[in-house]
């Protein structure tokens, strides 16, 4: 399939890559990425996603985070493989510039190992900034999965 309209990141060149083994398996991890926001990055009740290639998505993030908008499209989702989705936000966010997140998932023998890629940022700052707070929402998303029989 062809992807939807991915934006022209050239003008905004500013891109980080974190890679952590989840011990949840990667049918869990791409179940959470695609339906499951709310039960560890939205705030539940406040999540509209449905799980298909140039869908939209809203919803506002933990409120213990924080409450902040963020929205979106999917952009390519490969079962179980990969999520590539955009992402906007307001300040401090992404500035209102739609970024690009991909998740690539590879199965480990003791988990799957995670890559996200989150491209298109603006300023160094926002990069940033988002570098020091994903890591702290894969351990949310890790401990979740562990914690419950979800998915």
């Amino acid at each position: 399939m062809t992807e939807p309209f991915v934006p022209d990141l050239s003008s905004r060149p500013f891109s980080m890559t974190i890679e952590r083994t989840m011990k949840a398996v990667a049918s869990g991890l791409y179940e959470a990425w695609t339906q499951g926001f709310d039960k560890w990055f939205a705030q539940p009740g406040e999540l509209i996603m449905k799980p298909e290639e140039g869908s939209l998505f809203f919803f506002y993030n933990r409120h213990d985070w924080g409450r902040h908008a963020h929205y979106g499209r999917f952009l390519e989702l490969v079962k179980d493989e990969r999520v590539k989705m955009t992402w906007l936000t307001g300040a401090p966010g992404t500035h209102g510039d739609e970024t690009v997140i991909e998740v690539e998932l590879k199965p480990q023998d003791d988990g799957t190992l995670l890559r996200l890629t989150h491209s298109g940022f603006s300023t160094e700052e926002a990069c940033k900034g988002h570098e020091e707070n994903w890591p702290a929402a894969l351990e949310t998303l890790d401990e979740a999965l562990r914690r419950s029989a979800w998915p």
